[in-house]
């Protein structure tokens, strides 16, 4: 565990080798027992999950970190559908097989990463709101992590969902208000994974001073 926290803290300070010691000290303190950041540093793109179905007040606490996102004026330009449903989930699944069968028979039990659960996320068709919507899903992947669930954000599933015609029964079933399609999907569940941390290029972030 003490390994652990010394990793959280150096790679929180990648970014300080200016800093003086006694700034790095001060940082390295505030990072140590701070959850959110322990969240964040910690949380991984889960692409395997187990069968396990994700308790129904998990999934609603998950919805209202959502959309308790920061977003302009308040303006809230997001559709949320949260699906739980086998039958969906599978059907979805064997119309994209079906469409796409080169990318079928990889052993996966459905599109979703093997997700027992998908968050469906909406946006103005004319784009506006995307960055509010982002927002959103980074409020409901750092909940998820933080009650000890895996997510996957997923975008390729969205052009199937929104234009094949074999899944415009499933989109029906989302009840889209009018003016709003499919942004992205998030998958949801118990983690059949551990994933390692991918390396982070540090040197896109830049400090004008």
């Amino acid at each position: 565990m003490k390994n652990k926290k010394l990793l959280l803290v150096g790679a929180c300070l990648t970014l300080g080798s200016s800093l003086s010691a006694e700034a790095q000290e001060e940082a390295a303190q505030a990072v140590q027992g701070n959850a959110v950041i322990e969240t964040i540093m910690a949380r991984r793109s889960v692409r395997q999950y187990t069968d396990q179905p994700v308790e129904r007040w998990k999934l609603e606490l998950i919805a209202q970190c959502g959309i308790n996102a920061p977003n302009g004026m308040n303006w809230q330009p997001w559709q949320v559908r949260v699906v739980t449903s086998k039958e969906f989930i599978d059907g979805t699944t064997a119309a994209f097989n079906a469409a796409n069968p080169q990318m079928a028979g990889d052993g996966a039990k459905n599109m979703f990463r093997n997700a027992t659960a998908v968050i469906f996320i909406a946006s103005p068709q004319d784009g506006s709101g995307q960055i509010d919507c982002g927002l959103m899903g980074e409020n409901m992947v750092l909940a998820a992590q933080s009650l000890g669930l895996g997510t996957c954000c997923l975008g390729g599933c969205i052009p199937f969902l929104r234009n094949d015609p074999s899944a415009a029964p499933y989109l029906e079933r989302l009840a889209l208000p009018d003016g709003y399609q499919l942004l992205y999907a998030i998958a949801v569940g118990y983690p059949a994974e551990t994933p390692e941390a991918k390396p982070r290029d540090a040197g896109k972030v830049q400090f004008v001073e």
